[in-house]
């Protein structure tokens, strides 16, 4: 499993006031998944992908990353986890306005001290080919489109090649078109590359598209779906066909074992 929390809890402090964000969660992530984790505004949402990205720490329960817990790593141990583990793509982009397409990719590789200059150029013009930039190198962010600098941002979170790419509603600020050819773009590079992809969103976009989906409502797990065809089949429906299926084997058992007993008698 390449990700799991486990009962896990989130509090803040609101003045004097304590918020639950999240309640109890347990979830698991495979690896190669195409994960929407869907709500409304205040659900929780935000507050697990930061769990999952090292950004925050859990109040209560683990989160596990690739089977290693992060309960009781200091803030430096979580940075490099973060930075060689979890690629982010965020809805206002975070690129650096004074660097060009290609030096914003590179960025995150620099902490790869063993990385010779070449693997750092040749992941850059491999990543920005594959997200359809190779021509806009040079480009500066503020002479790239809304798009454009997404593109720049999802090949910049794959050029670390993490185990793992946290996206933050990453359409919000893009307009609808826009926003649907980014989304293909993303799933795309999932089924080619078998890249993990979790969102955070309300787009029905992208839950459209997803494999997997965690419905969170006021901090907690509402329902689990895993894609099956054109349907969404829930962990309460999987729950209920295994009681069917095994209601039905122990009605067959019984039956089998009434008709021995009176062949016997």
């Amino acid at each position: 499993m390449l990700a799991r929390v486990e009962d896990v809890s989130k509090e803040y402090q609101l003045g004097d006031q304590p918020v639950t964000a999240l309640h109890h969660v347990n979830l698991s992530i495979e690896q190669g998944v195409f994960m929407a984790i869907a709500g409304p505004s205040g659900s929780g949402k935000s507050t697990l992908l930061n769990l999952l990205g090292c950004i925050d720490t859990p109040t209560t329960g683990t989160v596990y990353l690739d089977g290693e817990p992060l309960s009781g790593k200091s803030a430096d141990e979580l940075a490099r986890l973060r930075g060689r583990w979890i690629g982010f793509i965020f809805q206002t982009f975070n690129l650096l306005p004074v660097l060009s397409a290609a030096e914003n990719v590179e960025y995150p590789l620099l902490q790869f001290v063993d990385m010779r200059g070449e693997e750092r150029r040749r992941r850059v013009r491999h990543y920005l080919k594959l997200v359809g930039l190779a021509e806009f190198e040079r480009h500066r962010p503020n002479q790239l489109s809304g798009g454009q600098r997404q593109r720049v941002a999802i090949a910049r979170a794959l050029a670390v090649r993490p185990k793992i790419i946290l996206a933050d509603e990453p359409t919000a600020n893009l307009d609808h078109r826009t926003g649907s050819r980014i989304l293909r773009l993303m799933r795309r590079i999932n089924r080619s590359t078998g890249a993990t992809f979790v969102f955070s969103t309300h787009d029905q976009r992208i839950i459209d598209l997803a494999d997997r989906r965690v419905d969170l409502e006021d901090g907690r797990v509402v329902r689990l779906g895993v894609r099956s065809g054109h349907e969404w089949v829930y962990a309460a429906e999987r729950a209920a066909a295994a009681d069917r299926t095994g209601s039905a084997e122990r009605a067959a058992a019984a039956d089998r074992t009434g008709s021995a007993e009176r062949a016997a008698g």
